[in-house]
């Protein structure tokens, strides 16, 4: 007998039988169907809480983790943050930051390892931007009414932001890593760290995650993102980038990442009104003035937090055409949303292409 002449019931059964066994077949069928859909799928241990002024989560991918190391973990990630904010803060004004910004210029001035490594690194992106992003920007953020006293105070004139480019300039601030020091070599130079420093927290969270043996997580401060590793089954991490939509929160793409981090610099969230205008919180440091173009949002994904934060912070600055020119030029991976007639339109460098999601889904 052929494997075709053995498809259907054999014609030796009764008539009832014939007509039975296919409709109990398929019954089975649809009974191993149905418990195949209903077997719990394994969900992934979140830990959540507030840190630096926002929100965090840790998102792991394992199968089943108990409670007391789930309260360990948390317990590491708020030490983490909290050593950071404690650090990189200034609107604390304990914080090395804040003393350090109140120290006198030409005296060397110590700081913790973790510091030194933030300002190593925005030193860096300073110089390949050619000042775009540039954390010594603490006057004009302050005068902007940015700062940790902010007040509605009314725009500074031409005059008075070409007055504070006098006490800004990366030239201008010495990173001494031999003696872990930093040291100003003007007059009323202040810093600001609010474009790397939480970037670097999910770094340094990420870290505590991997020393612990997390292999496969997801962490998120306040929009900056790091992925380790994969999802529970088997694929890439899901997450988000916004609609710059200041009335909604809707998700604009959906890309995927592993072992990458990511960042968005944005004028859709944080700005004051004066005078009836709408002024971003990004300030250029090249006019000491808010940023005034088409460009709404600029996410990048880079190999660590810090540098995706940094990176998306200067190529907002820079604004569409500039940024997206050193975004080529130095082969990075971003996502431009622009302002226009219709809304918004969006486009993307070369390698950030790769990232996003092959078919529409919810994101992590």
């Amino acid at each position: 007998m052929t494997s075709a002449e053995g498809s259907g019931p054999s014609p030796d059964l009764p008539r009832n039988a014939r007509i039975l066994l296919p409709l109990f077949i398929a019954a089975l069928a649809v009974l191993s169907i149905y418990r195949y859909s209903t077997v719990p799928q394994r969900e992934v241990v979140v830990l959540q809480g507030r840190s630096m002024g926002t929100t965090w989560s840790v998102k792991i991918a394992v199968a089943d983790l108990p409670r007391s190391a789930q309260e360990k973990i948390a317990k590491a990630v708020e030490t983490r943050l909290n050593e950071v904010d404690q650090r990189m803060s200034t609107w604390k004004p304990d914080s090395e930051l804040s003393r350090f910004n109140r120290a006198p210029e030409g005296h060397p001035f110590r700081v913790s390892t973790i510091t030194l490594q933030v300002f190593e690194l925005a030193q860096q992106v300073s110089e390949h931007s050619h000042g775009a992003f540039d954390v010594t920007v603490g006057p004009a953020v302050d005068a902007w009414g940015f700062g940790p006293q902010a007040r509605d105070a009314p725009a500074p004139s031409l005059e008075a932001s070409l007055a504070l480019r006098r006490h800004m300039g990366f030239q201008h601030l010495r990173v001494d890593a031999t003696h872990s020091s930093l040291e100003k070599l003007i007059p009323g130079m202040s810093c600001d760290l609010s474009a790397i420093a939480k970037g670097f927290a999910v770094d340094q969270v990420a870290e505590e995650l991997s020393r612990r043996g997390q292999n496969d997580f997801l962490v998120e401060l306040g929009g900056e993102l790091r992925a380790s590793g994969r999802h529970l089954d088997g694929s890439a991490w899901r997450v988000g980038v916004e609609r710059p939509d200041p009335g909604r929160r809707l998700v604009h793409q959906i890309i995927e990442l592993e072992d990458l981090a990511m960042a968005t610099s944005g004028d859709y969230r944080n700005f004051r009104e004066i005078d009836g205008r709408r002024v971003s919180h990004t300030i250029d440091p090249r006019t000491a003035r808010p940023i005034e173009h088409p460009l709404a949002s600029v996410t990048v994904v880079d190999r660590t937090a810090a540098e995706a934060d940094a990176w998306a912070t200067a190529l907002n600055v820079l604004g569409a055409k500039a940024g997206y020119a050193l975004a080529i030029e130095r082969d990075m991976r971003a996502l431009f949303i622009v302002h226009d007639a219709q809304g918004f339109r969006s486009f993307t460098t070369p390698r950030f292409e790769p990232l996003l999601a092959s078919e529409v889904a919810e994101p992590e």
